[in-house]
Order: C-alpha cells, then sequence, then structure tokens
C-alpha cells in the first residue's frame, strides 16, 4: 500500500500591487494515475485556507472523481477537511481547487508579550499549560551542534528569531514532494531537509525550551523577485504559543517569522495531522503509479 500524503504543489510568481487588500485566485489540480485500477481508502483533503481579520475567503470550489461521496467537516484541531469516499475501482485519482481570496497585510512582529513570556525559559500560568498540556515537551529536546540553548534568561523574541535562523543558516533544503517527514536526528545526521522537516525540527527543539509548538501547512504566496525556499510547493512552518501573542508563525525553512504571505490551511501536533491529502489505495500487488500536480496563484480581478 502507498501512502499518498502529497506535498507537491507549483507555485507560480507575481508583482505584489501597491494596495490592498490583495485579490488573489488559486487554481490548484492534481491527479494520480495508476498503471491498472485500484481500490481507494478514504481520502482527507486539507486544502482549505483558514478566514481571519487578513483573509477572506470570497469563492471556493472542490472537485474530485464524479462516483466520489464528498463530506465536508471539521477536525480535532478545526482544521476544514474534504472526507471522500471512492466506491468504485479506478486507475485515476484526482482533484481541483479553486479559491478566490482577498489578503489584508500583518505585521509578523505586531504582537506584545504577557509579562511572564518576556525572557525565555518561562513558565506558562496554570491555565495555559492546561490548556496546552498536549504541544509541551514530554522527552528530551534534540541537541543542534550549531546553536545552543540559553544558559540564563534571554528575551524571548531575540531567542526564537536567532534559533529560526540558525536552522535556515545551517541546514540545506532539499524538496522532497511525497514520503514521511524526517524524524529530527535524521534531519541532522542528514544535514538537509525539506520544509516540513525543518518544521517538526523547530518545534521539538522549541518544545525543550518549555514552549507550545504545533506544526502548520498551506500556501506560501510570495511575489516578490527574491528566490525563497519551498517556492513551488505547498509550504510547512511551525507556530509557537506565546502568551500574550498567541500562536506565532515561525518559518525556519526561509529564516523568518510568518505574515500575511503564509496562508494556513492546517494545524496539528504530527506531520500527519497536516499533510494536505491524505489517503491509500489498495490492490493484490504494487501498482506503480505517477503523480502530477500544479498550483497557479495570480492577482484576480472582479468580473
Amino acid at each position: 500500500m502507498l501512502d499518498v500524503g502529497c506535498w507537491m504543489f507549483c507555485l507560480s510568481s507575481f508583482c505584489l500591487p501597491s494596495f490592498f487588500p490583495l485579490k488573489v485566485g488559486i487554481h490548484y489540480q492534481t491527479q494520480y494515475a495508476y498503471a491498472e485500477p485500484v481500490s481507494f481508502s478514504r481520502h482527507l483533503f486539507r486544502l482549505f485556507p483558514k478566514s481571519d481579520r487578513y483573509l477572506s475567503v470570497r469563492r471556493l470550489a472542490f472537485q474530485t472523481n464524479a462516483d466520489a461521496t464528498v463530506n465536508y467537516r471539521r477536525d480535532l484541531f478545526d482544521n476544514e477537511v474534504a472526507s471522500c469516499f471512492y466506491p468504485e475501482k479506478s486507475a485515476l485519482l484526482q482533484a481541483g481547487l479553486e479559491i478566490e481570496l482577498e489578503l489584508t497585510p500583518r505585521n509578523a512582529f505586531g504582537f506584545l508579550l504577557d509579562p511572564h513570556a518576556f525572557d525565555v525559559p518561562f513558565a506558562y500560568t496554570a491555565q495555559e499549560a492546561h490548556a496546552l498540556a498536549p504541544y509541551l515537551q514530554a522527552g528530551p529536546a534534540p541537541v543542534l551542534p550549531f546553536w545552543q540553548a540559553p544558559a540564563r534568561p534571554q528575551p524571548t523574541i531575540e531567542t526564537l528569531v536567532a534559533l529560526n535562523e540558525a536552522l535556515h543558516d545551517n541546514l540545506a533544503y532539499e524538496r522532497r514532494d511525497e514520503g514521511a517527514a524526517y524524524s529530527p536526528e535524521e534531519t541532522l545526521r542528514y544535514g538537509r531537509g525539506s520544509c516540513r522537516d525543518f518544521s517538526v525540527l523547530l518545534a521539538e527543539v522549541a518544545r525543550g525550551l518549555g514552549l507550545a509548538a504545533r506544526l502548520a501547512s498551506g500556501y506560501l504566496c510570495e511575489f516578490g523577485e527574491a528566490e525563497k525556499r519551498a517556492e513551488g510547493a505547498l509550504h510547512a512552518w511551525t507556530e509557537l504559543y506565546l502568551p500574550g501573542a498567541g500562536w506565532v508563525g515561525f518559518d525556519p525553512t526561509n529564516g523568518y517569522l510568518c505574515n500575511h504571505h503564509h496562508i494556513t490551511a492546517a494545524v496539528g501536533f504530527t506531520p500527519e495531522d497536516i499533510s494536505p491529502i491524505l489517503g491509500k489505495y489498495f490492490h493484490p500487488t504494487s501498482v506503480s503509479a505517477n503523480m502530477t500536480a500544479s498550483l497557479h496563484i495570480t492577482p484576480h480581478e472582479d468580473a
């Protein structure tokens, strides 16, 4: 059986207009072509942007195989999920998504920390610790050869920015469209990783500092000329809970904090929780398959 948790997208860049809100159109198509008809498990699609005061979804249309039964629901992490059942065998599984949305600028550093979180390490309040327990570290943190946790209290944001940049500066980026995320130990041993490997590593190191961390996936809509790591693929990053600021996104793949260019589709504790497409095929023997996907993000004009 093949796990088809898919991370592959093709992103086309464009210049950012000088006005906001920015109207954006997203057009996504993917298909898995098999050498012969196979049966499919239920497939989960987590591709739908989360609306907030900085992002408004104006239109969204999702399509998959004609015989599929599609149910929309919210999962444990309040991600919108399309849960798809395929009753018939097929040599082709396909899906498409069209979205129109509006983005409003967001300052990545536009927050104030509560006093008890000014320096790390800090302790969450009893209420915070109770709510955040699943996201806190249960075991020892990975040891980074190129960065050390502060031996005495240090400013929280400066410390986390330095950690985020250290991961970017000392690990090579590789594009790996399919397969499970590396463990932190594997990423450090190889000295490289995909965006999901970077995000898992940062989450584990942050938990070692006593911080609550979760993973996030979505679209990286960078519109400038400078090349970004993970352009051309669905992106993954890490969110840390900082009292007074809430969940703050850190992008270790690119070495900066997340802003309105990071469009969140899913959050969760493990890479499986945020996988944009998750499912399997069934067949008595192994069947060769070919996956193709494309994503076009363009300025959108009202009709």
